[in-house]
Parts: structure tokens; sequence; C-alpha cells
């Protein structure tokens, strides 16, 4: 062909022709969705009943797959790394997405330019909970009983730099109050000490302590989102009485950048057609989460103000991981 611009035209047109048809026949095998963390915790019962339904609305398999290991960098970076295809997506928690890339000295991956947010699949209160024996039963009366003995009163955390440890400090600073900080790896071992009576307060994961609160092993005295939880309606919020302190875990649907376009929004089609679903709804409330209901855009704005806002707070406690 003599003239080199329509050789260009014809070229272009032929890509969109061909992503066109791949997004029509998508997925035309089986889809691989990266979980970063360990199966049985709060990613993987939200990625198992979304990979699910999903699938079974494509008539393809979904299949999770659990990578865990470094606070989720190990399963994120493969994810990073994978095929632009559509057929290797990350479904992963907020603050593995948004703290690590602080608290870490390295990282497999940048948060934004390695990943196509396709969208956010729904989200768990962060809470406050005690051991029943602390004779408190409000955010007030924490505040008084950790003025009146500074650094006495144990707040485990599921370890250095998660966000149970940063939305501890934030209230720290904001209430003026000294806890002391016992990390734990992980929140079960965390959790386990302070249903034992070993350590007296914690903030974390709605999910995480659900069943403790609900046999009254646990006393959850507020949540942590900046409004009312509708899984705890009854519950006030840490920010009623300490303004300034709240969290949300979010759980997060992602492809690889550069996936094509047409895929994506396939994608997105699909997965708000899986929010949409009743069962899929009950099965998360069941899980301690809700179904989210926020646009690809705000759910790029969400990201983006999580890794600022995490970022301060890493800094200010000096948290750090090599």
């Amino acid at each position: 062909m003599k003239n080199p611009l329509q050789a260009i035209g014809l070229a272009l047109a032929l890509a969109l022709a061909i992503g066109s048809v791949n997004a029509e026949s998508y997925p035309a095998k089986t889809v691989t969705v990266i979980v970063p963390h360990g199966p049985g915790g709060a990613n993987d019962a939200v990625a198992r009943p979304f990979a699910h339904k999903i699938g079974a609305n494509l008539g393809q398999a979904f299949v999770v797959d659990n990578r865990a290991g470094a606070g989720g960098n190990i399963g994120t970076g493969a994810a990073a790394r994978s095929a632009r295809d559509g057929y290797t997506l990350l479904l992963t928690v907020g603050s593995s997405h948004t703290i690590n890339p602080s608290l870490y000295k390295s990282v497999p991956f940048d948060p934004v330019k390695d990943f196509e947010p396709i969208g956010l699949i729904g989200t768990a209160p962060y809470v406050l909970v005690v051991n029943p024996s602390l004779p408190v039963k409000t955010v007030q009366d924490l505040v008084a009983l950790a003025k009146s003995k500074p650094g006495e009163i144990n707040m485990a955390s599921a370890g250095n730099g998660t966000l149970d440890h940063l939305l501890g400090e934030m209230f720290k600073t904001a209430a003026g109050v000294n806890l002391a900080h016992v990390p734990y790896k992980g929140a079960s071992a965390a959790n386990t000490d302070l249903v034992s009576g070993q350590v007296s307060v914690t903030f974390t994961s709605w999910p995480s302590v659900m069943s403790f609160v609900n046999s009254g092993k646990l006393r959850v005295i507020a949540v942590a989102s900046e409004s009312r939880s509708p899984l705890l309606p009854n519950v006030p919020t840490i920010a009623e009485t300490v303004p300034g302190v709240s969290a949300v875990s979010w759980y997060g649907l992602f492809a690889p950048a550069g996936t094509p376009p047409e895929i994506v929004a396939k994608l997105r089609t699909e997965t708000t057609k899986v929010l949409n679903d009743k069962g899929f709804q009950e099965a998360l409330k069941g899980q301690g989460a809700e179904v989210a209901s926020t646009s690809a855009g705000k759910f790029v704005d969400l990201i983006k103000t999580d890794l600022q806002k995490w970022s301060v707070i890493v800094k200010r406690t000096g948290a750090e991981i090599n």
C-alpha cells in the first residue's frame, strides 16, 4: 500500500475490530481472580461469592487464586505483572492496596499506574471493641479511663502498620490518650487474646469479630465509619465523640493496566449486575460486609484519597517494613 497514512488507519481499524470481537466473546476461558491473602479471611469471603456469581452470569469459571504473603504484596505484584487480556484479575482489600506502598520500603507494584479499577465490590465497617471486663460502654468512657490510666490500657492490632494499628494511632492522637500498642501476627491472634483478656481494646474489621460480639465474648462500643453502618444501626460512630477518626475496609476489583477498554467496560457492566443481585447482597451481609454503590470514577478517587491519608499516618507513626 503506497499511502502510509492509509495503512496506519487500516491497522488501527483492524485493532479496534479485534478488540470488539474479543470483548463480545469474553470470557472464552477460565478467569483467574487473584486474592492476595489466605483462604478464610475477609478478603477471601467477599471474593468467593463474587467470583461464583459473575462466573455463573457469564457462563465461564472465575476461579479464586489465593496468593498470600508480605501483607498482600506478593499476590498484588503477580497481578500487576500478569497478561493484560482480562483473564487475570485482582480482588483485594483497601488496606493492602493503599497502606502497603507507604508502609513497605519496597513494593512490587504501583497501586495507581499498574491497575485499571473495575469497581468497588463491598465495604465492611471497622469497629472499636473491648473485652467485657473493661468498665467502658462508650467512646467517652474509654477516653476518660485512658486519661486516668495513661499507658496502662493495652491496644491490640493485627501488626505494625496494619489498618488496625493506624486507626488506633489516629484515635490516640485525636482523643489525646495513650494506649499501649501490642502488635500481633494477624487479626486472629489479636482477637484470641482480646477474648481471653490478655489485651483490652482493638480497632478491627467487623467481619473478624462479629461472631465474638454476637456471642457476648466481646463488646462493640463504636464503628469507625463516617456515618452509622446499616449493619450496626444502633452503634454510634467514633467520630460522634472524637471527630476526625474514621476508616472503612473496602474490597475492590482490578484488571492490570493496559487491559483492552472493551473488556474493562464489560467487566464493569457485569460487576454492577452482581452487586444488584439480592442473593449476593445477602451473602456479603452474612460475612459482615455490605455491597458497594460507588461508580468507577469515585472508586478511583477513593484510592487516591486513601493513599494520601494513610501515607500521613504511616509517617507519623514511623512504621516501616523492609
